[in-house]
């Protein structure tokens, strides 16, 4: 009798979390999702620029500017020397004043965005810089003028990698509004943090941790996929 109880007890305990964790992960992968992509969003319209400058200011390209390409470094090299957890910390004054809180979903996407920007700056130099450099003396000499160079050769050239640095960059985002949740951030983080670790339930836990790793694997396909379509165009 006593074992049937027990059995029963934890057959209860199982639907209990089911039923929790069927209520919860459709919600806050939304939200996830919804901080991911509009992170990504506004770190792309920051970094983009950001990485070309670095590129196109650097010795010997078509805008050689050293103090400006120095400067601009220097920047991008704090803002990615920031552990995500203290940055989330650092600004809340700012997130608080530029969103009206520091709680949530929403919040979460200021230092999201932040943490972001320099790496996408260093992903989308790196990708410009793959390409040779006879491609852009070839537009040079054609009589490009700077922004026709940016727009018509650079960009078009190093698309593909470029896609797959912003890939990366959202796979990355991923794990950080996971952390967002240590501070009251909303999202799959929430989730792990609130009802998984502090009610010590484990079955919470793994089912959280399955759909990150699905999420992951599925933006990592689609960003593939994506560059695979480019590089063949």
């Amino acid at each position: 009798m006593r074992g049937g109880g027990k059995l029963n007890g934890r057959m209860i305990e199982l639907e209990d979390n089911i039923r929790l964790a069927l209520n919860l992960l459709p919600i806050e992968l939304w939200n996830t999702l919804y901080m991911v992509i509009v992170s990504t969003i506004f770190a792309v319209i920051v970094g983009l620029p950001m990485g070309i400058i670095l590129v196109i200011t650097e010795k010997g390209h078509i805008k050689e500017q050293p103090t400006i390409n120095r400067i601009l470094g220097t920047i991008v090299n704090v803002g990615r020397s920031f552990p995500f957890v203290i940055l989330m910390v650092a600004i809340i004054p700012f997130t608080r004043w530029l969103v009206g809180t520091s709680l949530g979903t929403t919040a979460s996407i200021v230092p999201l965005s932040i943490a972001a920007a320099p790496f996408v700056a260093r992903v989308v130099e790196s990708s410009l810089k793959e390409i040779q450099k006879g491609v852009i003396e070839a537009a040079v000499s054609m009589g490009s003028n700077t922004w026709q160079i940016i727009t018509k050769v650079m960009l078009p050239e190093a698309m593909s990698s470029i896609v797959l640095g912003i890939t990366l960059t959202f796979v990355n985002l991923i794990g950080y509004s996971a952390m967002a949740g240590t501070i009251g951030g909303g999202g799959l983080g929430k989730i792990a943090i609130q009802y998984g670790y502090q009610r010590y339930n484990t079955f919470i836990m793994v089912c959280t941790i399955i759909v990150l790793i699905i999420l992951v694997q599925a933006v990592q396909a689609i960003g593939n996929y994506i560059a695979r379509k480019i590089n063949k165009n």
